[in-house]
């Protein structure tokens, strides 16, 4: 009898998602150039608790600062990435840097290319989410030519989009 209960409450444990016990929810997307250009890399997603760690390493940057996106549409399919629509904001934001307040749920730190053209970035932002209102899978990543002026709206004044990836579920 005993082993039957233990048997049991062995099978009920099991039965419990893994996302209970911890497991890291995460998704991806690679990067592509746009036309004319050659920025490319990787961006992993990860919840964490109420906020995503974003850890992104992209290459063929001109060096400096350039703006950094989620996007609305999760389509990399036009030339010059127009397809992947505008910021992504559910709640109805204003454009703004990510360590405010008030910003978008899409508005991330800049990427800020080093010499040979290559930026990492490792940052936990909100309110965006891994599942929820504020989902990001399905959503496009986008690399701008640009720095960020978290001013003017709704873009930031980032200039075109020099890279784009859509964020699937890993």
């Amino acid at each position: 009898m005993k082993l039957r209960i233990i048997g049991i409450a062995v099978g009920a444990a099991l039965a419990i998602p893994l996302s209970a016990w911890g497991q890291e929810i995460g998704a991806t997307a690679t990067l592509r150039p746009t036309a004319g250009n050659s920025a490319a890399g990787t961006v992993t997603f990860t919840r964490k608790g109420d906020k995503v760690a974003v850890v992104a390493n992209v290459t063929g940057l001109s060096p400096g600062p350039h703006g950094f996106h989620i996007h609305e549409k999760g389509d990399c399919s036009a030339a010059d990435a127009m397809s992947a629509g505008g910021h992504f904001n559910p709640g109805g934001k204003p454009h703004g840097d990510p360590a405010t307040a008030d910003h978008h749920a899409g508005d991330m730190p800049q990427l800020v290319a080093d010499a040979n053209g290559q930026a990492t970035l490792n940052a936990e932002l909100s309110p965006m989410a891994i599942g929820g209102a504020d989902d990001i899978v399905g959503k496009a990543v986008i690399v701008h030519k640009d720095a960020d002026d978290y001013k003017t709206q709704p873009t930031g004044n980032s200039g075109t989009r020099v890279a784009c990836g859509v964020i699937a579920k890993s």
